[in-house]
């Protein structure tokens, strides 16, 4: 007996799909697209080969042997297989599938379309069939979902070693990010799995080995209107100059918010925009507008860089996908003084914080000066949190700055902490404290009181505000408030 029809009576004994044979590698059967190694060294790539010669029609001997693509059918104890191979980095790569389990001529599929994709790709798919927001890959854990805000474990799923995670990530990660991981300990990209969604990726390291959280981002862009933004935020995406910046911690929905805004622009003006992220995210088709989006570390070398070209590159619009540094929110605030609409982030929890911090950034000597360019060109901010809704999923809770006359002046003659007064009676112009939007939710039925206190800044200010609008606050002892 051929020792190839040994593993494949084993394949049929065990119940498994598929048979996967590949040089340097060691032998896979595949259980509900779940690849499990059966022996624990590789196999050598010339081995493959010999073995493959053994039970392969003469037929096809030569495209085994010059490493062309081939196919074959063999019986064995009257079990049929299909046989398909290609080329690999080692000699070849050989799939048996039983016949009754493989594709028909009619599907115009192979038996590589069935275990040749990425093996994280099956948890993409749990990930994006559960509504999860983020897909966590740990050592010793199995993989783990962020769905609705909390963390749960993946049913099923088999707990995480160094060995098959690192495999499962370098198999999609870009050779230059592979590089800056095994260099810097972290790497950021995009993935993309066509029809199904975009993911944002972290690799990283920490005591026990390798790690990685991916972001789901939805094929479809929300709409400013799916998202309920105000009529007031909405008409900051015509105007012709300016900086218009969305904040909040990490997770709060600001690339979905700055995508809409986007979006608004594309369907309703016919100019060019220009992106500059890390990684991009959002891909936006070309409506009324045109758009190049640029990658920082593929596209141009970084932030500051891509900003400076662009004001060569004819743009009406810029984003910025992150305002980190002195150089990048300097240009930015020169560029939205000059004559240009510019979009922005940073990791800020309110509107006013926003402020002081673009500011801060600035050496003191700077710093009247700039106070003085932010507050002719800061033209509206939108700071956001994500909150837990009643019954799952999670509803955004938003604080709004408008640049009127009064806030440009509290910029100017730096009195920032005047911001928050300005912003309660500024009401007409589209202003919103978040301790009103918590209000909202709370009052609306969307979020649990205790939910929103938990997510607020200024927790005594909304207590107060929940009592007035006869809001149950008995939960703050239970959360220490201390209010």
């Amino acid at each position: 007996m051929a020792v190839l029809d040994s593993y494949l009576q084993a394949q049929v004994a065990h119940g498994a799909s598929h048979f996967i044979l590949e040089g340097a590698k060691p032998v896979v059967f595949v259980f509900d697209g779940k690849e499990r190694s059966m022996t624990a060294d590789p196999v050598a790539g010339d081995s493959v080969m010999g073995l493959l010669l053994e039970i392969a029609p003469e037929s096809v001997h030569a495209s085994i042997r010059s490493r062309e693509k081939f196919e074959f059918a063999h019986e064995v104890e009257g079990v049929r297989f299909l046989c398909q191979g290609r080329p690999a980095a080692e000699g070849v790569k050989a799939v048996f599938a039983r016949a009754d389990m493989a594709p028909t001529p009619e599907d115009e599929a192979s038996v590589f379309d069935q275990v040749d994709e990425p093996a994280i790709n099956r948890l993409f798919r749990i990930m994006v069939e559960k509504g999860a927001s983020d897909l966590h890959l740990s050592i010793s854990e199995p993989p783990m979902l962020r769905n609705g805000g909390d963390m749960v474990r993946i049913e099923g799923e088999e707990v995480l070693t160094d060995e098959n995670l690192r495999r499962m990530l370098f198999e999609i990660a870009p050779a230059r990010n592979k590089e800056e991981f095994l260099e810097c300990g972290d790497t950021d990209f995009a993935y993309e799995i066509e029809g199904l969604a975009r993911f944002r990726a972290n690799f990283f390291r920490d005591r026990k080995g390798v790690g990685a959280v991916f972001r789901v981002i939805p094929s479809k862009i929300l709409s400013v209107e799916d998202l309920g933004l105000p009529d007031e935020v909405r008409q900051l995406c015509f105007l012709t100059k300016g900086l218009v910046l969305v904040t909040g911690p990490t997770g709060s929905g600001k690339s979905t918010t700055l995508s809409a805004l986007i979006d608004l622009v594309n369907r309703e003006r016919n100019d060019h925009i220009i992106t500059i992220e890390d990684p991009i995210e959002f891909v936006h088709p070309n409506k009324g507008c045109l758009i190049n989006q640029r990658e920082v570390k593929i596209h141009t070398k970084s932030f500051s860089s891509a900003l400076r070209a662009a004001l060569r590159e004819d743009p009406d619009i810029i984003l910025v996908g992150e305002m980190r540094d002195l150089e990048t929110i300097s240009i930015a605030i020169e560029t939205a003084e000059t004559g240009h609409l510019v979009f922005g982030t940073l990791h800020t929890s309110t509107a006013p914080s926003t402020v002081d911090r673009l500011i801060d950034v600035f050496p003191a000597d700077r710093q009247d000066q700039i106070r003085v360019m932010l507050s002719e060109s800061l033209k509206g901010v939108i700071a956001q949190t994500l909150c837990r809704k009643k019954g799952g999923g999670r509803a955004a809770a938003y604080e709004i700055l408008i640049g009127t006359a009064p806030v440009s002046a509290l910029i100017r003659e730096g009195k920032t902490f005047q911001i928050p007064s300005i912003m309660q009676t500024g009401k007409k112009f589209g202003m919103c404290t978040l301790n009103d939007s918590l209000v909202k939710l709370v009052k609306n039925g969307k979020v649990e009181a205790k939910e929103a206190f938990i997510k607020a800044v200024d927790k005594s200010g909304l207590v107060g505000l929940m009592r007035n609008n006869g809001i149950d606050t008995s939960f703050v002892s239970d959360v220490g408030g201390g209010v």
